[in-house]
């Protein structure tokens, strides 16, 4: 008996392949790819173009503005939806799809599914070397979309259209598998956009995906438990895995019954609200004075669902060399880091498990107590640093004050590279779960309006995005403000404009360089006496944005008032101070000269020396 068979071009294919994939969200089913961003050009407007327009009832397409940030929003969509649904991200070839690899690089780093497909050059070769074709002269297969290998979990080129039957259904796999999750790349040629080929009918049968929880092994279980019996001052860093795992109600309740302090690492803020009563704040560099000595008087560290990225970990200096950890991971590679005893499996599951097995075994009241006593000495020193003063520039603590002050609980507080990490990380109080998104595994400038697009496509109404932003970050990428506009995805955009690179202008000084080249002041300019200055609210009224410039606190106060009720995105302006910075968090490890003549680098390169004397080498 014959199998039935439909003649499509593998572009038409995969269109309709990607539109009969399904997923459970809440109990509702819905589609797995929420809808296309898009940028044509003549590698893909041809064959891809004509199967999406088709389609566009069930995978809506989003013109870009650039395809680096059109796939930056579909990683700040795949984080607000928790990795539960995702966004695809559709180039060009050359430039348009070179332009994802620093997207890709974000949600590798992050650990976030994205779908790229870009076009590639012809696998005949017949009319090569064509239009935005690198060439390689010893490896003639070699195209710029080789450069994804280093920033995709799943890399694949369609050189027959019958390798969709099996890579699609891998990539979508390896997404949404939380040990492999990550980004998919998968590189279209032009001619073979265009063949034909007879695709079984059952390929594009309607299929429901879950996401898979791991359970742990029993004698892992039995070995973290046996562990904790032995605790005497254990501390817990919640990590992002928690939050996709759905793990943060869990965690929590665990923590508060076991009398085990909890912390955050900075993809894991958000998993509990700032007044938990087990919370002490976020772990490491960017991290709370509480959270830091708690860490370094541990004996055993629970980390659930962290990679111990170098920011959580004070580049490894903020532990004690005697102290143990515990690693509760879906990835095992994350889980045997520093020779940690691991636990494998889904976040849940395990914390479930180990609970369960645990019996009666509490920590000492104390240690509660004393966490308890340290987080609110980080709350008095943090209410004293937003109050506000009579300083001609406010600081980014004061800015942020009034910024959550405005903020409704169910709005999500979007940054990522610069000053603002830190200063968020330590002054954004937040006051729902999952309202928090600081981009900052590959922190990447640039990532802040475009993934705030992204979330206000995830919100659908339920709340707004309030994008904080540098005026560095702003004049790197900022014309998804007109694509909010375009679609009525409305976010708030508050500019801090502190006149450059503030923080890396911090970095550089406190190691001994003379400022230079961070600020605009101290940048190569015409006439430095007369600096120009971005009218940043001009600039966003230009792309059809409501905005307003703040000179002063009580004016962000009522703009954030009145930008709550404006029917589009709106950008408030306000000037930052760049040398001002809210204290506290662990150190981290940097480069110093070894030889230089400068006394001040000089002294830079003995505090790090001292620095890395602390550190844990691998254990």
């Amino acid at each position: 008996m014959s199998e039935k068979t439909v003649r499509l071009t593998m572009a038409q294919a995969l269109v309709r392949y990607l539109c009969n994939q399904y997923t459970v969200i809440d109990g509702e089913r819905v589609p797995l790819f929420a809808g296309l961003f898009g940028i044509f050009g003549h590698g893909n407007v041809t064959c891809l173009s004509e199967a999406l327009e088709q389609v566009q009832d069930r995978l809506p397409t989003w013109r870009g503005q650039n395809e680096q940030s059109m796939a930056l929003a579909a990683v700040g969509f795949a984080k607000a939806k928790l990795r539960r649904q995702i966004m695809i991200a559709a180039s060009s070839v050359g430039p348009g799809a070179t332009n994802m690899i620093t997207a890709a690089g974000v949600a590798h780093a992050n650990r976030l599914p994205v779908l790229l497909l870009a076009g590639d050059i012809y696998v005949n070769r017949l009319p090569d070397p064509v239009l935005q074709q690198v060439e390689h002269f010893g490896v003639p297969s070699t195209t710029v979309n080789d450069g994804f290998r280093c920033v995709s979990r799943f890399w694949d080129r369609i050189v027959h259209p019958a390798q969709i039957l099996s890579s699609l259904p891998q990539a979508i796999t390896t997404m949404l598998d939380p040990a492999t999750c990550g980004p998919a790349f998968i590189g279209l040629p032009q001619d073979i956009q265009e063949i034909a080929y007879d695709y079984p009918e059952s390929f594009f049968a309607e299929r429901t995906w879950t996401i898979p929880r791991p359970r742990p092994s029993h004698d892992e279980v039995a070995a973290a438990v046996a562990l904790l019996r032995t605790a005497k001052r254990p501390l817990i860093i919640s990590g992002g895995g928690v939050r996709y795992s759905g793990a943060n109600a869990t965690l929590s309740e665990f923590a508060l019954r076991r009398g085990i302090p909890m912390t955050e690492t900075i993809a894991g803020k958000g998993a509990v609200v700032h007044d938990h009563p087990a919370y002490v704040g976020a772990m490491g560099i960017e991290g709370t004075e509480a959270a830091r000595e708690l860490a370094e008087t541990a004996d055993v560290i629970i980390a659930v669902g962290t990679r111990m990225q170098d920011f959580t970990t004070g580049s490894w200096t903020t532990f004690s060399r005697d102290a143990t950890f515990l690693n509760i991971n879906a990835a095992r590679f994350d889980a045997t880091k520093h020779f940690a005893v691991p636990v494998v499996g889904d976040a849940l599951e395990c914390l479930t498990e180990i609970d369960a097995a645990l019996g009666d075994w509490t920590c000492d009241a104390a240690r509660m107590k004393r966490a308890q006593t340290l987080y609110a000495d980080w709350n008095r020193m943090l209410d004293e640093g937003q109050a506000p003063t009579n300083a001609a520039v406010p600081t980014y603590a004061q800015v942020i004050g009034v910024v959550n002050k405005m903020a409704r609980p169910e709005d999500t507080m979007v940054t990522a590279a610069g000053g603002l990490p830190g200063e968020t990380a330590k002054n954004w109080r937040v006051k729902s779960p999952h309202t928090y998104d600081l981009e900052f595994g590959f922190s990447c400038m640039g990532y802040e309006i475009a993934g705030g697009w992204g979330h206000a496509m995830a919100k659908a109404g339920n709340g707004v995005p309030i994008v904080m932003v540098g005026d560095g970050s702003y004049m790197m990428m900022n014309s998804d403000i007109y694509s909010t506009v375009l679609t009525g995805h409305k976010m708030i955009v508050v500019v801090c404009d502190n006149g450059g690179f503030g923080v890396i202008n911090r970095l550089q000084t406190n190691m001994g360089v003379p400022g230079f080249n961070n600020l605009l002041k101290d940048s190569r300019v015409l006439d430095k006496a007369n600096v120009p200055h971005v009218d940043f609210a001009a600039h966003a009224r230009a792309m059809g944005a409501e905005a307003r410039h703040c000179d002063s606190l009580a004016d962000l106060e009522a703009a954030m008032e009145w930008a709550q009720g404006t029917d589009r995105t709106t950008v408030l302006t306000i000037a930052s101070d760049a040398h001002a910075w809210t204290p506290g968090g662990a150190g981290w490890y940097v480069g110093a000269p070894e030889v230089n003549d400068r006394e001040s680098i000089r002294a830079a390169r003995a505090g790090q020396e001292a620095f890395r004397a602390k550190q844990r080498r691998g254990v």
